[in-house]
């Protein structure tokens, strides 16, 4: 997630269109999903929205994609001594 939080605003949109092309074409696996709902979460931590693809519930399992997001804040936090 850190990764995503350092892209620009404009950057991470273009990032997120493109994705979503390439699981429509079928060039990437409906598995980058996970991806998406990272990337959708770092732009609502940003202030801006990004759609849900349509069928976006049915691939993700929400539990995993909501530890997927847990482990990478943990992991992107810095240490407290």
């Amino acid at each position: 997630m850190d990764f995503y939080e350092k892209l620009p605003v404009e950057f991470l949109i273009r990032f997120y269109n493109e994705i979503i092309k390439n699981i429509e074409k079928g060039i990437i696996t409906k598995t980058m999903y996970y991806e998406l709902g990272v990337i959708i979460s770092v732009a609502s931590r940003r202030g801006f929205s990004l759609e849900f693809p349509s069928d976006f519930n049915q691939i993700i399992n929400q539990q995993v994609l909501n530890d997927l997001l847990q482990y990478k804040q943990v992991n992107n936090s810095p240490c407290s001594a």
